[in-house]
């Protein structure tokens, strides 16, 4: 990457894990993530342990972060995960957020001990996440419940923030092309992560990832 800065990064990102990105923003995601129950109650229940899994990385995170204005940045995503969680378990009866899975991508984020790899883990995070977030907002325009909705067009201008919050920081401690290209690497890690556990998961259920011609 020549001259790498924030927005250079975040475009290389993108255009390197175009494919990725765009079966991850298709319709098969909520199909995947709700186990073939697209309603409102799975789709409901699938996102609030993703947002539950997200407070849980970035609490972490936080505790744990030697850099001063990283710790900082994971507080304040962990702080908007656990209102993203919360504003969705109450539309939940009885969530637990313990009988799921941790998500692949959450897994991945949480071996991360390197600030830098955590920040660009924490923009390619950003970029899955809006994909599946559009496709909840649509589902639930579709339902007839802007209301709901509109919650979670809340969420993604959140995500905006949080990716706002790591670039700015990435300009600040990457010292050369070297840590730039960590944080790349990191960052197409995290959306390799939610990727590969689209794929794995709709094959499992006899479907097919690739999106039909």
């Amino acid at each position: 990457m020549t001259d790498p800065d924030a927005e250079s990064f975040v475009e290389t990102v993108r255009e390197e894990n175009r494919t990725a990105l765009s079966r991850l923003g298709s319709s098969k995601s909520l199909y995947a993530a709700t186990g073939g129950e697209i309603d409102a109650g799975p789709v409901l229940r699938a996102t609030a342990d993703a947002e539950h899994a997200a407070r849980e990385t970035f609490e972490a995170w936080a505790d744990d972060e030697t850099h001063d204005g990283a710790r900082e940045a994971f507080a304040a995503t962990a702080t908007e995960e656990r209102g993203h969680y919360e504003t969705v378990a109450e539309r939940v009866d009885d969530h637990d957020p313990a009988a799921a899975d941790l998500p692949a991508l959450h897994g991945y984020l949480r071996d991360l001990d390197d600030t830098v790899e955590r920040l660009g883990a924490l923009v390619g995070r950003t970029l899955a996440s809006e994909r599946s977030k559009d496709q909840v907002i649509g589902y639930f325009v579709g339902d007839a419940d802007p209301e709901t909705a509109g919650l979670f067009r809340e969420f993604e201008a959140d995500l905006d923030d949080q990716r706002e919050r790591a670039t700015d920081l990435l300009d600040a401690v990457c010292e050369d092309e070297g840590d730039w290209e960590r944080a790349r690497e990191a960052a197409t890690g995290a959306i390799e992560a939610a990727y590969g556990e689209y794929v794995e998961t709709l094959e499992g259920m006899g479907a097919n990832p690739k999106p039909v011609c």
